[in-house]
């Protein structure tokens, strides 16, 4: 990780393949009065950051930094009086949807609304911080054409690892349940039977989706699905899963049953979402397996709060007023277990942008600061399959920068209000 650079061969080396090309490009360099390092979990005072062409090149003290050539176009970021870390990751998020239309609200989103949602959602989120998320579903494939239309710079964004349509059984948790039989309504994701989930993956990768989601249990925001109920067998889930490893996609579950979520981490896949009733067995079986779980301890609050005039259906109240609770603990036992936690909030169930406000809860159900700051970085980037390229502030990577006036390692919540966000080494957001 990002150790302090001192008079070593690390930086020699660098010095001299890099010093050539600085006088020629755009360099920027970064004075940052704290830096959080995730992947070793302490904190470094008074480093200095050089960024090139999008990349982190190099990291150390004033004194390391004096050897680089600065001749050339070189940009100066004062940051000294802040706490710089890297940019914040959400393994959960829906940017097309819209906080304030569930329930019956939600049919009168068109597929065209929902694009448009996710223009402005997808700079909300990257204003708050977080540089790169994992979409876990959107109809008609518009998480697609919003990653592309950010990748290509025609708006601004997090980096976004999109799941397409969420696969669900026919009248699951992913399937559309509110109108009646004569609509003959069906959700783009519902698939029955081993070949019908395998032809709904290769539809998905068809479309450009980068990771799979699919649902393994009924959930709180579906109409007539029960929390506890498995949906898929072993065998439908074992070839889906299989499907997706094949074409080189990680696998994400909607589960909060025991059952379900048994059946999905036999079954092999790389996260299993929500995780509300998991068993004993079931976090030993994860622990085993190394799975991820990617649990949403925030959005009770908002559902409870909030939902009843955003649309929620009374029964999907009462729902979570059974789950809410019995997640939290049951994180607060994976915590300790020493499970691979994600950070992951639902985001699109609550107002976009909000993200950060779950760090006060992991904090709270068991988590220290610094591994929640890790659970959103280093932690992520290691889940999505791309931990070469973010995760940390480290040599080679993307320069995805954030920064606080406080201290997040003494209180968390200065992470609900980022005051400095680069992404790719592009400054979006400084209240400098």
């Amino acid at each position: 990780m990002m150790k302090t650079l001192s008079k070593t061969l690390a930086l020699s080396v660098l010095v001299s393949c890099a010093q050539a090309s600085f006088a020629h490009a755009q360099t920027t360099v970064i004075q940052a009065g704290a830096l959080i390092d995730v992947e070793n979990g302490t904190v470094l005072k008074n480093r200095y950051i050089i960024i090139q062409d999008g990349k982190i090149v190099a990291v150390g003290s004033k004194a390391d930094m004096e050897a680089f050539d600065k001749t050339g176009d070189v940009e100066y970021i004062d940051l000294s009086n802040m706490t710089v870390l890297p940019g914040l990751s959400d393994s959960h998020v829906h940017l097309t949807a819209d906080a304030h239309a569930h329930g019956y609200k939600r049919l009168r989103i068109s597929t065209p609304r929902s694009a448009i949602n996710g223009v402005a959602n997808a700079r909300k989120t990257l204003m708050a911080g977080f540089t790169t998320v994992r979409n876990l579903g959107a109809a008609g494939f518009t998480d697609i054409d919003l990653m592309n239309a950010i990748d290509e710079g025609v708006i601004p964004g997090p980096r976004i690892i999109p799941a397409g349509h969420s696969i669900g059984i026919t009248g699951g948790h992913c399937d559309s349940n509110l109108l009646p039989y004569e609509d003959h309504e069906k959700a783009g994701g519902v698939a029955d039977g081993p070949w019908g989930v395998r032809a709904k993956v290769r539809e998905n990768v068809k479309y450009g989706a980068k990771v799979i989601k699919f649902c393994g249990t009924g959930g709180v925001l579906s109409k007539g699905t029960k929390i506890g109920a498995q949906q898929f067998s072993y065998e439908e889930m074992k070839a889906l899963v299989d499907e997706a490893h094949l074409l080189g996609l990680k696998v994400a579950v909607h589960a909060h049953g025991e059952d379900g979520i048994d059946t999905a981490i036999r079954a092999g896949v790389d996260s299993v979402e929500h995780a509300s009733l998991i068993s004993d067995a079931g976090i030993k079986a994860a622990k085993k397996n190394g799975t991820y779980l990617s649990m949403d301890i925030y959005v009770s609050d908002y559902i409870l709060s909030e939902g009843e005039a955003a649309g929620v259906l009374e029964e999907s109240l009462a729902k979570e007023r059974i789950v809410g609770k019995r997640q939290r603990e049951r994180f607060q036992v994976a915590v300790n277990a020493g499970i691979k936690l994600a950070f992951g909030t639902d985001s699109g169930v609550y107002p976009q942008g909000d993200n950060g406000k779950q760090f006060a809860y992991m904090v709270k159900w068991g988590m220290t600061p610094m591994q929640a700051i890790q659970a959103a970085t280093i932690g992520n980037a290691d889940l999505f399959g791309i931990k070469s390229e973010i995760g940390s502030i480290r040599v080679g990577k993307s320069a995805d920068i954030i920064a606080v006036d406080g201290d997040p390692i003494k209180d968390i919540r200065e992470l609900e209000d980022v005051d400095f966000v680069m992404k790719s080494g592009v400054v979006y957001k400084t209240d400098n």
